[in-house]
């Protein structure tokens, strides 16, 4: 009796590679587990369209219920898996259930850090990870009085441009020199900090966290390192995040920031595979060093590649990785991945607000960031899928 496939993960690769596999003409069971209720969901509307209140819970999932009917999938959505019995190829949930497996896949995603201060855990405190999340500060920032980000990177920005949106008193504390330090060229960064701070955004750059003030058990502001004080009622923790790998940990599997995998996707086992934000992966256009990326992109192209492989067709994942932040009118896309010594060359005008910014290790272009400019990245994933994705 085929026991077919288990992902552990109902996230956007979870999700793709059920879909992938049907279409791939996999004809085994296929069950998703998933920590969170319900059906597999949009994450990316969770800091914009979904806190400004443009889409629902309808809005979010990926696909409406018939459709798991259709392609046989099963769901258990609010289901923890408890441990991996690898000699017996099963999972073992916190219920008591076990499900047997050909094949695992471990889709688990990552946790947002949180922060080891003083009144972190005041009421009005949160990490915007799932839905729960962008639910509770979708319903504080319609009584706010003020919002602090602790973290100046992509969830930190666009949250900035959604409460000033409403008109809320903004501040940004990042512990670095700048905003998108490690994802974004210096010259898109600052093009981007001057836009949050035309809007009414106050930046508090090279700044450390030293505790959250609060009365009557809520959070009422931030203390800084130095005496500094910020009124804040609302305060979202973005920090980054942790790769989910303790399963595989505590599973005996390979682990290295994230579940290390080879080029097709395979764990240490040859029955588990792991993809999207929880996968380490050798990246094929930097002489195989490992890389772990957080991206719809990738977790969706991982997947595919997994399902072509348990469908009789493997091929090394060998993908283009790019990315897009919306920030208020601001659409920022790209393309490749830069290293933080690469050198920056502007292409348009910056004032124009429609620019991008070519990124090049020594002669070779390694990445494109472009803004309000779509074409320009979709040439910049042509031009790079030769240097990026060699086959």
């Amino acid at each position: 009796m085929a026991h077919g496939t288990v992902i552990v993960g109902t996230g956007q690769g979870g999700f793709q590679l059920a879909a992938s596999l049907r279409d791939s003409g996999y004809a085994d069971p296929i069950t998703l587990v998933g920590d969170e209720p319900g059906l597999p969901y949009q994450r990316p509307p969770l800091s914009k369209a979904f806190l400004q209140g443009k889409v629902d819970d309808t809005g979010l999932l990926l696909r409406p219920p018939p459709f798991y009917q259709r392609i046989d999938a099963r769901v258990l959505g609010g289901t923890r898996v408890a441990r991996i019995d690898r000699a017996a190829r099963g999972v073992h949930l916190s219920s008591g259930q076990t499900l047997p497996y050909d094949h695992l896949v471990l889709a688990t995603g990552a946790t947002a850090r949180t922060l080891c201060v003083p009144g972190a855990g005041l009421s009005g405190v949160h990490v915007l990870r799932g839905l729960e999340d962008a639910r509770r500060i979708r319903e504080q920032l319609a009584r706010a009085r003020a919002v602090a980000v602790v973290g100046a990177g992509f969830i930190g920005l666009e949250l900035a441009a959604v409460a000033r949106g409403q008109g809320l008193p903004m501040h940004v504390i990042e512990a670095t020199a700048r905003p998108l330090l490690r994802a974004l060229s210096e010259p898109m960064a600052r093009h981007l900090q001057a836009f949050h701070e035309a809007q009414g955004t106050q930046f508090h750059l090279n700044t450390q966290l030293d505790a959250i003030e609060g009365e009557d058990g809520r959070a009422t502001g931030l203390r800084l390192h130095g005496g500094g004080r910020i009124v804040a009622d609302l305060i979202v923790i973005a920090v980054g995040v942790t790769p989910n790998d303790q399963l595989a940990r505590d599973a005996g599997l390979a682990v290295g920031n994230g579940i290390e995998v080879d080029e097709l996707l395979l764990t240490s086992d040859a029955a588990i595979s792991a993809l999207g934000d929880c996968a380490n992966f050798p990246f094929a256009a930097d002489g195989g060093s490992r890389v772990r990326i957080e991206s719809v992109q990738n977790a969706v192209d991982q997947a595919r590649c997994i399902a072509a492989r348990l469908c009789g067709q493997p091929l090394p994942y060998a993908k283009v990785p790019w990315f897009w932040s919306e920030q208020g009118p601001c659409r920022l896309q790209m393309a490749g991945l830069a290293a933080p010594g690469d050198r920056s060359d502007i292409e348009g005008d910056p004032a124009s607000g429609r620019f991008s910014v070519l990124r090049y290790r020594g002669d070779q272009l390694s990445a494109v960031e472009s803004l309000n400019d779509p074409a320009a990245h979709m040439r910049a994933r042509t031009a790079l899928a030769p240097v990026l994705a060699p086959t």
